[in-house]
């Protein structure tokens, strides 16, 4: 059976998630508490579908005036007044008098059927958001009124063949404060806005979308620089382009470990190992051999600012700093503790989706833990795995890891290659020791190396003595 026509939001990953959209022609309702993102997600619906789809819509508001509207979105490139201008999209703001209603205790949508549909024909309208439901009823005692004024005025837009959103505040004890609302939609939309532990999540589900299949779980969102974005991890299925093209690590002792010829390329890199084990150094040597191809590379640091690595890496005569002037290379340094995971998941993707870099670096990955619990930040990681994946970036991650924590955040399953470098006590000395654990399509070398961060650089020496291979 063929499924419903829809239509696109426009809000990526929405689309995904809903195999190509919202119901044409039928109502959404979106419902969820204060703060939680329905106004711009619908007015995400509605710009991006005159803008990008060349469906013109009619925004009606019962509770912010227009002028604050075009002000809240102008920050995400939305320019409500040129496309009102355009006659691309249709706004109006609604102001109910409640006091008339409880006087004369009539009360019905005659008024409003004729104001939309007087807006939709001035524009030609395919899209309609009405935001906000409940400001609509607010102050009609009579339940019953309420209910078929609900029913009377989503069918009048079903009759209408327009693509919809209702906004909803979520209720008590169901999804809206009328309990009508989910009934009568075609499709209903619940977003959320938890705190855990002083970190807030945004998240959305699918509650129900009649005549089509659609992701079920729940989804973290993110409010971005360009709006809404939706990460539904796993409905990305697993069809990234695997290259058979290998590019330096920077490290002629390192690549010969890997058959000579280094990482694949738009592969992912896990670097593990204690406290000072020379982590960043290896990613500098990445990053070098990168920039000296021509390569765009971004390095997320989350422990130091971005003078710190470049200085540090002169002591072993690796110089960054041409790179960044030259714009090959972008040092981004946040506290991990700034946001939570999802701005910084956010940011994050803002830059490479920018910048489009060929190589991208974060030094380190544990560093995250401090944003979200373990189980969170394993969502997040996957989902930023993802897009790199999906966009054939080679990426290097560096985590700390102990001994006793040899899987650490448990990622080193979805990692292409694993390597480790530790620190071993020998006598009054400390010797670093590197070992790839694992390189998925390649013959690599399993031999534990002697690790040596000199004046020139990391070298490798032979393999390391049994007495410490054998630890």
């Amino acid at each position: 059976m063929p499924e419903i026509q829809k239509v696109p939001s426009g809000i990526r990953g929405l689309d995904e998630l809903t195999g190509g959209g919202l119901p044409a022609g039928r109502p959404t309702l979106v419902c969820g508490g204060p703060g939680c993102g329905k106004t711009l997600l619908a007015m995400t619906f509605l710009v991006k579908g005159a803008r990008d789809y060349r469906e013109p819509g009619v925004f009606v508001s019962f509770d912010e005036r227009i002028v604050d509207l075009a002000a809240n979105v102008s920050s995400l490139g939305f320019d409500l007044v040129e496309l009102q201008e355009q006659k691309l999209i249709a706004m109006d703001h609604v102001v109910l008098d409640r006091q008339a209603f409880q006087e004369t205790g009539e009360y019905d949508l005659e008024g409003l059927f004729v104001r939309l549909g007087h807006a939709i024909n001035r524009v030609e309208a395919k899209r309609v958001v009405l935001d906000s439901i409940d400001s609509l009823f607010a102050g009609i005692p009579n339940a019953a009124v309420v209910r078929s004024e609900l029913v009377r005025l989503f069918n009048w837009l079903k009759e209408r063949g327009l693509s919809t959103i209702v906004t909803a505040e979520r209720g008590e004890t169901g999804l809206t404060r009328h309990g009508v609302e989910e009934y009568v939609s075609d499709c209903v939309i619940v977003l959320d806005h938890r705190v855990i532990e002083q970190l807030s999540t945004r998240r959305l589900r699918v509650v129900k979308y009649r005549g089509s299949a659609h992701g079920t779980n729940e989804y973290p969102f993110l409010i971005g620089r360009r709006g809404i974005t939706v990460f539904p991890v796993t409905s990305l299925g697993l069809a990234q382009i695997a290259s058979a093209e290998r590019v330096s690590t920077g490290m002629a002792d390192l690549d010969k470990m890997l058959e000579g010829k280094g990482f694949y390329k738009g592969s992912s890199v896990l670097l593990g190992g204690g406290a000072g084990t020379g982590k960043t150094s290896i990613a500098a040597h990445f990053v070098e051999a990168a920039c000296r191809r021509g390569e765009r590379c971004v390095f997320f640091s989350f422990e130091e600012s971005p003078s710190q690595p470049t200085r540090n890496m002169r002591s072993l005569g690796i110089d960054l700093q041409p790179w960044i002037e030259s714009g090959l290379l972008r040092c981004h340094s946040t506290r991990p503790s700034l946001h939570g995971l999802e701005p910084h998941l956010a940011s994050m993707l803002e830059e490479i989706d920018d910048y489009r870099p060929h190589v991208t670096v974060v030094d380190p990955l544990s560093a995250l833990l401090a944003s979200g619990t373990q189980h969170q930040t394993q969502g997040m990681l996957l989902r930023l795995i993802d897009h790199l994946k999906t966009n054939g970036v080679t990426a290097l991650f560096t985590t700390l890891q102990t001994e006793d924590d040899l899987t650490h955040l448990s990622i080193s399953s979805i990692m292409d290659t694993w390597i480790r470098v530790l620190n071993e006590d020998v006598d009054d000395d400390v010797v670093r020791q590197l070992h790839v654990v694992k390189s998925r399509g390649m013959a690599h070398s399993t031999k534990r190396r002697v690790m040596e961060i000199t004046e020139h650089g990391v070298r490798l020496k032979d393999e390391a003595p049994k007495s410490l291979r054998s630890q």
